[in-house]
């Protein structure tokens, strides 16, 4: 039953973030440049891994810029196959990436490896819970929960204002972001 739910959920999900794209377009991910990461509170530099945006997402390369410009060290994700967590690698704004599966761009193999501190997650819905709805594919769920045994990470949903739900259909395993920052500013999650 779940699956169905969430199958139908991410259909409508689909739609609600297309109609924002064709919205807002560019100027969302400046918007998301213009909060910055201050929010979280940060003392230091840390390591933040972000993503290169696909089809309508919201594009956080402008938020990746800043951060770089502040001194945080950088990375991207990195697919290890299906069923398997995300490694992440250094990246910075003018490295060369590799295009891979579904256009996802990542880093070339002879970055180093990292462990962020600060994971920015792409979603398709969010609720003021931390539950997201993503692909389907579960790299972001099992990444997070790996990444959590090995050290303390705050993970940030990055979205549309438009993506916000009442609640994301959510299973044991599917991990909760800690916050989302949308164009309008960062909103914390609650918890449940």
């Amino acid at each position: 039953m779940m699956g169905e739910e969430k199958r139908q959920e991410r259909a409508r999900a689909l739609a609600r973030r297309a109609a924002a794209y064709a919205r807002h377009g560019t100027e969302a991910g400046k918007s998301l440049a213009r909060h910055g990461l201050d929010f979280l509170g940060l003392t230091e530099p840390v390591v933040v891994s972000g993503f290169c945006a696909i089809r309508d997402e919201i594009d956080p390369s402008f938020l990746l810029a800043r951060l770089h410009t502040e001194g945080h060290r950088l990375a991207l994700p990195v697919m290890q196959g299906k069923g398997r967590p995300l490694t992440f690698r250094a990246w910075a704004p003018g490295d060369p990436t590799v295009t891979v599966q579904w256009g996802i761009a990542e880093p070339l193999s002879s970055a180093p490896q990292v462990y962020p501190d600060v994971l920015l997650v792409p979603l398709l819905a969010f609720d003021v819970h931390g539950y997201r709805l993503g692909y389907g594919g579960g790299y972001y769920d099992g990444s997070l929960e790996g990444l959590r045994a090995r050290k303390p990470i705050i993970a940030v949903g990055i979205g549309y204002d438009e993506q916000k739900i009442d609640a994301v259909p959510h299973l044991d395993y599917d991990q909760r972001l800690d916050w989302v920052l949308t164009p309008s500013g960062p909103l914390r999650c609650a918890g449940k």
